[in-house]
């Protein structure tokens, strides 16, 4: 895949949602084509068709995901605090696209056959919510676990099936109010737990 100028990468994004509509096997690259206004020689050139488009469109919202989840880890709040702002910013970016959301969702089996995007999730999640667990520790914020890559990938998990579900069930919604609402629910779980205090 060759860099895609920004100018065409933001007009990539109109694609998501007749993606979302049709899903990518009913997706035709003239389609595309003339939803985004870009010359389908000029896809084929910088990507690879219409599976070059979605491998692209994940790819930048999992930038997005990782600088915003970068500048909430680097707060000089405790590592508690860090960790909500990290879902918010997650949940944040995810219902600013509910469309590309619900793209995912329909080819998830296609997704998951992409090994770049798997690396992408550990720099973009992953090590930094780990990090957060070790700090937590130290700073007295959050308790111990016994194995944080677990606990990171599960508080991914929680974050993206209540985005995605959100941005499919609800796409018109307002994504800051919705991403408050998931974020207060998620912390509630992840952060205090469901069993009964003392």
């Amino acid at each position: 895949m060759r860099k895609i100028p920004a100018k065409l990468a933001s007009r990539l994004y109109d694609a998501a949602e007749l993606i979302a509509e049709r899903g990518l096997d009913g997706t035709k690259i003239d389609d595309i084509a003339e939803v985004t206004g870009i010359p389908k020689a000029t896809i084929y050139y910088h990507l690879d068709g219409k599976n070059g488009v979605l491998e692209f469109l994940l790819g930048d919202i999992l930038e997005m995901i990782s600088s915003a989840v970068g500048v909430a880890v680097s707060g000089p709040e405790d590592a508690r605090t860090r960790l909500r702002a990290a879902m918010l910013a997650q949940l944040g970016i995810m219902l600013e696209h509910p469309y590309l959301c619900r793209a995912l969702m329909g080819d998830l089996g296609r997704v998951a056959r992409l090994p770049e995007l798997a690396l992408a999730i550990n720099g973009a999640f992953y090590q930094p919510i780990e990090q957060l667990l070790t700090e937590g520790v130290e700073d007295g914020s959050l308790r111990r676990v016994e194995d944080p890559a677990t606990v990171a990938v599960s508080v991914f998990g929680a974050v993206t099936i209540a985005g995605l579900s959100v941005a499919i069930e609800r796409p018109h919604e307002d994504p800051a109010a919705n991403a408050d609402r998931l974020t207060a629910g998620i912390c509630d779980l992840v952060l205090d737990g469901l069993a009964t205090r003392p």
